[in-house]
């Protein structure tokens, strides 16, 4: 299952605009379902988002809520929100690393959150006319989300969405993995390094469901991840770590393989706050993981993962 953006389709431009009635009775904008951007940004004093300050002729007019609108009739949850933050907010999709989707059913019409990471210091600005003003308001304090008068939409997604501000960090021990196989990987560690990355790639732009993602680590209730991928190589395997492989962190072990893994999930859990899943069967790195507060898994769940994600794009 992909979501990220395609190429735009001008000729679509609009028809998803209109007011629909889903099974339940109630009135919705958006003839194929509706989609907002949730981004954040680091602050002074920890996180900050990004919301919008409704127009007054807009629906909820006068009240905060995300930069969002009506989807086009082929379009994706996480194109909508990205080409709706682009025209009410002035935001560089470029600038925006997508990591979770968490979709609002109401009736067989569907509003989707899309989550989304900027730099420190991302500037938006009310464009277009749909917004009174756009702000960074923090998370947290007197000053922050919880204070707003908020779009009732919001208002009842933000204490579910609100966990989920951070992406989830996949740190995949490469030896371990490799071994894990016995396909002739010790002829050619760098070669089977290659194939190993080669098959995680994908999952930078396919992601992961929620259901398909371990029972025991703790997350928000989205229904998709996009994950961060760090790979940690290691021995003859490490000049791999100088390929350029889109969405994927390769990372080499300038020592210890497992010291360098518990660096990278230590990282993940404390400088980014996100959920952190380490692949690996060694118990004893396991153990430490977990003492940095990640979660190990084997990687036979990685590889059925990557097995499954390449049968349906051949199947595609």
């Amino acid at each position: 299952m992909t979501d990220q953006p395609p190429v735009p389709r001008p000729d679509t431009h609009g028809d998803g605009d209109g007011w629909t009635e889903c099974g339940l009775g109630h009135r919705h904008w958006g003839l194929f379902g509706a989609a907002g951007l949730l981004l954040a940004r680091p602050g002074p004093t920890g996180p900050e988002v990004l919301l919008q300050h409704r127009a007054t002729w807009s629906h909820h007019g006068g009240t905060w809520g995300l930069l969002g609108g009506a989807r086009h009739r082929v379009e994706g949850a996480v194109e909508a929100a990205l080409r709706e933050a682009g025209e009410e907010g002035g935001l560089d999709p470029a600038n925006v690393r997508v990591h979770g989707r968490f979709d609002d059913p109401h009736g067989g019409w569907s509003y989707a959150t899309v989550l989304a990471t900027a730099a420190a210091g991302t500037v938006a600005r009310p464009t277009g006319g749909e917004s009174i003003d756009v702000g960074w308001f923090p998370v947290d304090g007197p000053d922050g989300v919880d204070g707003l008068d908020q779009h009732p939409g919001f208002s009842r997604t933000w204490p579910l969405v609100r966990q989920g501000l951070q992406p989830l960090t996949l740190v995949v021990d490469a030896a371990n993995t490799m071994g894990s196989r016995p396909d002739g990987w010790w002829r050619d560690r760098p070669g089977a390094a290659r194939r190993l990355v080669a098959e995680v790639a994908p999952l930078a732009q396919d992601g992961v469901a929620d259901g398909e993602l371990p029972a025991d680590l703790l997350r928000a209730g989205l229904d998709h991840w996009w994950p961060r991928l760090v790979v940690v190589v290691e021995g003859a395997a490490r000049p791999v770590a100088g390929d350029a492989v889109p969405g994927v962190e390769l990372v080499a072990a300038a020592g210890s393989g497992d010291d360098a893994i518990v660096a990278a999930a230590a990282a993940a859990v404390s400088e980014l706050g996100g959920p952190c899943l380490a692949v690996t069967a060694d118990r004893e790195l396991r153990g430490r993981v977990a003492d940095v507060g990640a979660v190990a898994v084997g990687p036979g769940w990685l590889l059925e993962l990557t097995s499954r994600s390449a049968g349906e794009q051949r199947h595609a």
